[in-house]
């Protein structure tokens, strides 16, 4: 399948199964990541797996966004790692980093045959305390990766799109 076409495939799914991943898959998604470019290449993301009972109840009881899936997958980054622009000040590259990361991890999924969704509605200060996460990360974004419910669908603003026109300048 060429680029397009997984990108056009792969769809937010908010029900899983109760298959869980196998770790040769979760192993090539952490691939996927690991060649993710980052600013300076400074990698200052780390992804924590969530795939204890413990781990997924515990972050159930902060929020609704694992939709069920028995892998979550927690991206963050070190604030002392991350790139600044030393020519405009408060430009970092933290959140740019986690996003290029999580966007190579989600598209393998999809080639993987695996479903995922990009969350970030949670109380991100809450989930790092819940799991410790070092008080230099910052959590972005959270992912359920899994087997989608046999009645996981997309939802009915998948494929729309704003004309290009609206979106892209030629200067």
């Amino acid at each position: 399948m060429d680029f397009l076409e997984l990108a056009k495939k792969r769809y937010s799914v908010r029900k899983f199964s109760d298959r869980k991943v196998e770790r040769e898959k979760l192993d090539l998604l952490l691939e996927a990541a690991n060649v993710a470019p980052t600013a300076k290449n400074l990698q200052p993301w780390r992804i924590y797996v969530l795939e204890s009972e413990e781990a997924l109840a515990r972050l159930a009881t902060l929020t609704k966004v694992g939709f069920g899936a028995k892998t979550v997958l927690l991206f963050t980054y070190d604030r002392d790692e991350e790139w600044t622009n030393p020519l405009e000040e408060g430009v970092r590259a933290g959140v740019e980093d986690v996003s290029i990361v999580a966007t190579h991890v989600m598209l393998e999924a999809t080639q993987l045959g695996l479903d995922s969704c990009w969350c970030n509605y949670y109380p991100n200060t809450k989930v790092e305390e819940a799991f410790d996460i070092p008080k230099n990360e910052r959590s972005v974004l959270i992912m359920p990766i899994g087997y989608g419910a046999d009645d996981a669908v997309p939802s009915v603003n998948h494929e729309k799109c704003r004309p290009l026109e609206e979106t892209v300048r030629y200067l």
